[in-house]
């Protein structure tokens, strides 16, 4: 029996509220295509609500000690870790990826977010200078104040904790908004907060659409600080937002990411994690590997032993423990991803693997948003489908004689977030690594987390850098104080 509200309400000044406007928009269930739940559509009055919450907490969690902060934050992540069944299953209805996902990815993730920054805010250090006998300098950092927090759908509550964390770590309260296609978890994250005593208003969260909600938060005067993880269009849209109120914005977007093959790679291991890049999440995340390019003299052994480990993807319901692939997350991302894969075909591409809605998984998915692992072959480097991020479960594999050429390939794009590079020559691992213009490249691995190193892109794949020291210097400012002797 599910355990859910039926209606997601805002969680403001630590209480669940309902909206202004008394609005609910239907919670989808993608594997069903049918509601199961409804989801508040805030506006800005709900916006300046929150806002006023987090600027009355703001005083005196800035003055709380890092220690007990840390000791908040650290209650958290144990308490997620022992609801991890029930915001496991809460995020695959919600999203539709496979529950054995949520329970061994996201979920467990999250966690760690909140336990990262809970220990790194008790070990920062700061910069000191000796100023040639005459001064003496030395940095200090503050939280900034209220920070808006934007989060995608795809990892609802990995990185919108990858947001909230760092925030309110470093003593910022926040405004935080879900996406709306995927509110569950934040909601259960809310009453996990609130069990583990973080203050009122520390953390408000506004659920509603990225117009009426996103965009208030993006405009408001008194939040200073913007961090937005989503679609490349919607980030230009914060930005010009952002920009005449001069607030400091780091922007994580999208990505058509280069997977390079090298005829020297452990094949084995280079068609298993290419397998896991291409459709983790049915493609949707922002770092997988959807351009697979593949040193000429292995490109035939690859494709076919790619191909064949693909079609044993288990496709079905995201709750049956041995699926491997499940839904889309609504009916618009799966027409989207029929218009890339009919396209091309008309640019040239072979269909050699899925490329076609599947029969449905079960009775109870008969009406849900599902679609193969795809596999596509034959297009031109430079067509529409190899450089528009398409964010499903659709891979093009193309061949390739030289570093020269396989690095011109993996930069032509007007993305730049992240690469692989499967090769058993440390030279060449090293070289191209070098050459590839993306904020990380993976070295016979892919989705190897550090949090103690910046996470970011380049080019239309955002600005500004998260994790470690960067997402504690990204939310507070930095202060130089200058003694004379």
């Amino acid at each position: 029996m599910r355990t859910e509200p039926l209606q997601i309400q805002n969680f403001i000044d630590g209480q669940f509220v309902e909206p202004i406007g008394g609005k609910y928009l239907d919670n989808i269930e993608p594997a069903t295509g049918k509601a199961y739940s409804q989801v508040a559509d805030s506006d800005s009055r709900d916006v300046d609500l929150a806002v006023a919450a987090a600027e009355k907490a703001f005083p005196d969690w800035l003055k709380k000690p890092a220690a007990e902060r840390s000791k908040i934050l650290l209650r958290i992540a144990d308490l997620i870790e022992r609801d991890l069944e029930k915001l496991a299953r809460a995020e695959s209805i919600d999203t539709g990826k496979p529950l054995s996902l949520a329970r061994t990815l996201d979920i467990p993730r999250a966690a760690s977010n909140f336990r990262f920054f809970a220990t790194a805010i008790l070990h920062t250090e700061s910069e000191a200078h000796i100023t040639d006998g005459v001064a003496f300098n030395y940095t200090l950092r503050q939280p900034r104040g209220i920070a808006g927090l934007i989060s995608p759908w795809n990892l609802p509550l990995y990185l919108l904790s990858w947001k909230i964390a760092p925030a309110i770590a470093c003593g910022n309260t926040a405004v935080a908004k879900p996406s709306e296609l995927t509110p569950m978890t934040a909601y259960l994250l809310c009453e996990i907060c609130r069990e583990a005593g973080l203050p009122n208003g520390v953390l408000n969260v506004v659920h509603g659409t990225g117009p009426k909600v996103g965009a208030a938060i993006t405009a408001h005067p008194k939040i200073g600080t913007i961090s937005f993880t989503g679609g490349t269009v919607t980030g230009k849209k914060v930005a010009e937002a952002c920009a005449p109120l001069f607030k400091k914005v780091s922007l994580e977007l999208g990505g058509k990411n280069p997977n390079i093959i090298f005829a020297d790679a452990d094949l084995n291991a280079a068609i298993a994690g290419s397998v896991r890049s291409s459709f983790a999440n049915q493609g949707q995340i922002c770092l997988c590997g959807s351009r697979v390019f593949v040193e000429r003299s292995a490109y035939k052994d690859f494709v076919d032993r790619f191909i064949e480990r693909t079609a044993q993807l288990c496709l079905g319901d995201p709750l049956d423990e041995k699926t491997e692939q499940g839904a889309i997350v609504n009916e618009a991302q799966l027409d989207k991803i029929k218009f890339y894969v009919d396209l091309a075909q008309k640019e040239g591409g072979k269909i050699a693997l899925g490329g076609k809605t599947p029969e449905p998984v079960n009775d109870r998915c008969r009406d849900g948003y599902f679609f193969p692992p795809t596999v596509i072959t034959d297009l031109p480097v430079s067509c529409r489908t190899n450089r528009e991020e398409i964010f499903g479960p659709v891979v093009t594999i193309t061949p390739f004689d030289n570093e020269e050429e396989v690095i011109g390939y993996a930069n032509d794009t007007d993305y730049g977030l992240a690469s692989s590079v499967w090769t058993q020559n440390l030279n060449r691992a090293h070289r191209v690594a070098e050459q590839i213009h993306t904020g990380t490249v993976w070295v016979n691995c892919w989705l190897v987390r550090d949090l103690r190193v910046p996470f970011g892109g380049m080019k239309a794949s955002g600005v500004g850098r998260e994790g470690g020291t960067e997402a504690l210097h990204f939310f507070t400012e930095a202060k130089n104080i200058c003694i004379a002797k």
